[in-house]
């Protein structure tokens, strides 16, 4: 670089002082001429150099003024290249980036490479710098891009360096942290990332928050591999080598309050009240902030960042306590469901609903639950006399994961509460077609899962379903065996002196009685309701198979004696075919008409 005199060092210094000149305080050097640019870069060396060896007032006012008019040129070459970055575009760079766990290339930025840096150093910092490069490692997702144009950062980083050299660092590090920080505040406003505080975010209704996290999770993704991750290399583009972690400094300066408020949210969620419905949504979290979390420990490597490092793996971890606490909390208020009013019909429970959709969905996590949940329910024992809460023998499930424990618990206690609800109705019947109707209902959401099934096991499904086969049995005891009790032949023979063999007015009497007693459970269980056609179906034929051939054979027997005496019609009301039309009306869950006869 051609040297220049001190004299004239000082004029080209004093032309530009913003404070005694109009045209210097509207005109920016290093938007004009690149000579003027050189011009002023040499002179700010002269007087950089007379101050090492110089302690005159005339030469300090000139470095000062000369430092003065580069922070503003900083300032302006920053302000010029600031635009928040296109949202969309980097939301389509961050799609690219599948895996981030643990494989890393290395990159290297030579800050010199520019064909068109004509800027020259002295000799000995020409020598230590001209091939100096940046080498930082990237995991493979993360995807810099380009924040400002070359030729501009070789403008910064030679101002930047001059500053450096003259003290001035505290003040070249500031305008820096405070122009690039509202570019990243665009930036994050253009991602809809909001400044809430924790606060703010707990009295969100969780509808707001749901939407919120999702659009989270897209932003978080492209704050931390694109926009810190491009910071970061800005910034070492610019102070790389300048100082001791002065690129780092700059980049905290930058980015520390944005990332405060981005980990804040999360926070936010994770010691916000635990309720079953944020279960799901906390899990995406858990996911999206450990994917994130080997990007984070690159972009955030530097000592000064520690704090961000162990803030978000300190929310990582309250996360994975949040979910296994809502777990927990969702097994007691399945236990402790406190509604008694009676479904009508007897069909599904909404518990048992909400309960089944709710645990599918658990078996979709469950690659991540499986990580989380590493300790068996807390369940009551067969010998603590506690009526409160059922039991679980460990025993049987030997080998199940404590996921899979859980789940199999929850179904534990929902059928354990159903059975308390099903005390409520008061047709004993009635009782065995709700159990049967939910416990089936539960088989059936296993069986149509594939997680959950493979988490339960056939094993487990094996005992649900003898359970639905033990309530149709038991229901049929309690419902037919008083009816098929009016077709027996006890009662009906009398023996006397004079006469001997069916007693008429007894016969009259079972018919009018089987009749009476078949038309109520017509009428009452017509109403009731399976909502399983196969189920439904399968009850009716296992009825139909004891009720019509019992009914022909009364029938067969004794049709005679009745049809020989007065109004037959009064007794035997019903063939076999109406009696068989008549419970395909059973289950169906409304009224019908009683007048099921053949005509």
């Amino acid at each position: 670089m051609e040297e220049v005199g001190m004299e004239s060092a000082e004029r080209i210094i004093l032309s530009w002082d913003s404070t005694a000149s109009d045209e210097a305080r509207d005109r920016m050097i290093f938007e004009g001429d690149r000579s003027q640019v050189h011009r002023y870069l040499r002179a700010v060396d002269q007087i950089h150099c007379a101050t090492t060896t110089t302690c005159g007032d005339k030469v300090n006012g000139a470095i000062q003024i000369a430092m003065a008019r580069l922070e503003d040129e900083f300032r302006n070459i920053l302000i010029t290249h600031s635009a928040p970055l296109e949202t969309d575009s980097l939301l389509d760079l961050t799609t690219l980036s599948a895996d981030s766990s643990a494989e890393f290339d290395e990159f290297s930025v030579d800050v010199d490479a520019s064909p068109d840096r004509v800027l020259e150093l002295s000799e000995g910092e020409s020598s230590s710098r001209a091939r100096s490069s940046v080498s930082y490692k990237t995991t493979k997702s993360i995807r810099e891009v380009d924040l400002i144009p070359a030729e501009a950062i070789d403008d910064l980083r030679s101002i930047a360096e001059r500053m450096i050299a003259s003290d001035y660092l505290r003040e070249c590090v500031q305008v820096y942290g405070s122009v690039r920080k509202s570019a990243v505040d665009a930036s994050f406003w253009n991602l809809g990332i909001e400044k809430l505080s924790i606060g703010d975010i707990q009295r969100l209704d969780w509808d707001t928050v749901e939407v919120k996290i999702r659009r989270w999770i897209r932003a978080a993704r492209v704050c931390i591999r694109v926009l810190f991750a491009s910071e970061k290399k800005l910034c070492e583009q610019i102070f790389y080598g300048l100082g001791t972690a002065i690129d780092d400094t700059c980049f905290m300066e930058t980015v520390k309050g944005p990332a405060t408020q981005l980990f804040n949210f999360v926070e936010a969620i994770s010691i916000s009240k635990r309720e079953p419905e944020k279960l799901f949504k906390i899990l995406d979290l858990h996911d999206a902030l450990l994917d994130l979390l080997p990007d984070i420990d690159v972009v955030f490597d530097c000592k000064s960042a520690e704090s961000v490092r162990v803030q978000a793996a300190e929310i990582l971890s309250r996360l994975a306590e949040a979910a296994r606490g809502i777990l927990s909390e969702f097994e007691n208020k399945v236990l402790r469901e406190p509604s008694r009013v009676t479904v009508p019909g007897g069909t599904i429970h909404p518990l048992t609903r909400y309960v089944m959709n709710y645990i599918s969905l658990i078996s979709d996590y469950k690659q991540t639950l499986n990580e989380l949940i590493v300790s068996k329910p807390s369940t009551g024992s067969r010998y603590s006399g506690d009526p409160t809460t059922p039991d679980m023998d460990f025993a049987e499930l030997e080998g199940k994961s404590p996921l899979a424990l859980h789940l199999i618990w929850t179904i534990v206690i929902l059928l354990f509460n159903l059975d308390i609800k099903s005390k409520n109705y008061v047709d004993g019947s009635i009782v065995h077609i709700f159990m049967m109707n939910n416990i089936y209902y539960v088989v059936q959401k296993v069986k149509g899962s594939p997680g959950l099934h493979a988490m339960i096991g056939d094993d487990y499904l094996k005992k649900l379903s003898g359970k639905v086969r033990q309530a149709a049995i038991v229901y049929q005891r309690a419902t037919w065996v008083r009816v098929l009790y009016c077709l027996r032949d006890e009662g009906l023979h009398v023996t006397g002196s004079f006469s001997s063999g069916v007693s008429k007015s007894a016969l009259r009497e079972r018919f009018k009685t089987f009749n009476a007693m078949f038309e109520e459970v017509h009428k009452t269980q017509a109403t009731w309701l399976i909502p399983d056609i196969q189920l439904r179906e399968e009850l009716r034929i296992s009825i139909s198979e004891k009720l019509l051939p019992a009914y022909r054979s009364f029938l067969g027997r004794y049709k005679n004696q009745i049809e020989s005496g007065r109004h037959p019609e009064n007794y035997i009301k019903y063939s076999v075919d109406d009696l068989e039309n008549a419970v395909l009306d059973f289950f169906e869950g409304h009224p019908v008409s009683q007048n099921f006869r053949r005509r």
